[in-house]
């Protein structure tokens, strides 16, 4: 009864549009972040913007505030100072339905349903269950995932078991980007989304969904530069603050941290064409 007595922290807007004429515009305006009964914040003082179809990458050592930084858009949680728009509204303003309908969102760890590919693709899709099957075929073909679907049987209609249990940490990655895929989101956020994909299959997804969704904004939280270096800008943070904000190249000359991890992955074939 505890728990059901509980009052949600997070209180629902009543805007469901932002500013008209704007689409995919993220910015962060001096956003600290503590996490309650934590002494120290987690996050201080971030400031960032990401315009309509620019990919924006967050690089940084484990408990740098990478996934914080990510989780304060969809209001997982709500920032303790400063302000987080989307499309010129602060995200507290907007309903949650409307504010999670503008985003895709693929957690560090994949979740999947009991089901098929297609009703965990559809999944939360706002009534677009009944969709077309070439549609969801686009979604899994975007996150490579078209061999091993067609190769399993039933193929779209092929069986998921409860957690995914029978398909590999890639494939199950894949599937979660298929979703948000699917959603035509104006904005995607990939939280640590292609860790379990080999170097290849995360260049070529990446590419394809480059190509296919230019206009929506898209975040990447990484831990390998491969991932990332071909981001519009890439946000170095440590110890939750933000320590380089650049395109790879200038951070390579500007930024101590990011070289530091370059330089770690460098014998890797991330950075192999150097």
């Amino acid at each position: 009864m505890e728990v059901l007595d509980t009052e949600a922290k997070i209180i629902d807007g009543h805007l469901t549009e932002g500013k008209s004429g704007v689409s995919g515009d993220i910015e962060f305006r001096n956003v600290s972040f503590q996490y309650p009964d934590a002494e120290e914040p987690i996050l201080r003082n971030i400031s960032f913007k990401a315009s309509k179809g620019e990919t924006v990458a967050f690089i940084g050592a484990t408990g740098s505030g990478k996934t914080s930084v990510i989780n304060l858009i969809p209001r997982f949680y709500d920032a303790t100072e400063g302000e987080i728009l989307v499309d010129g509204v602060n995200v507290k303003d907007y309903t949650q339905e409307a504010l999670h309908n503008k985003i895709g969102y693929v957690p560090q760890r994949a979740v999947l349903f009991s089901g098929t590919v297609a009703s965990n693709v559809t999944y939360g899709s706002n009534g677009k269950e009944t969709a077309p099957e070439e549609m969801i075929k686009k979604a899994v073909e975007i996150a490579q995932g078209t061999e091993f679907v067609e190769k399993m049987d039933g193929q779209y209609e092929g069986h998921i078991s409860q957690g995914g249990t029978n398909v590999s940490g890639g494939q199950k990655q894949r599937l979660s980007i298929a979703r948000a895929i699917y959603r035509q989101p104006e904005i995607y956020i990939f939280d640590d989304s292609f860790s379990a994909l080999d170097y290849k299959t995360d260049r070529v997804l990446r590419s394809t969904l480059k190509k296919e969704t230019q206009d929506a904004t898209t975040l990447i939280v990484a831990q390998r530069i491969g991932t990332i270096k071909d981001a519009d800008r890439i946000i170095v943070l440590e110890n939750g603050e933000v320590v380089g904000n650049g395109t790879h190249e200038e951070l390579m000359t500007s930024c101590t941290t990011y070289q530091e991890i370059a330089y770690s992955q460098l014998s890797k074939e991330e950075l192999a064409h150097e």
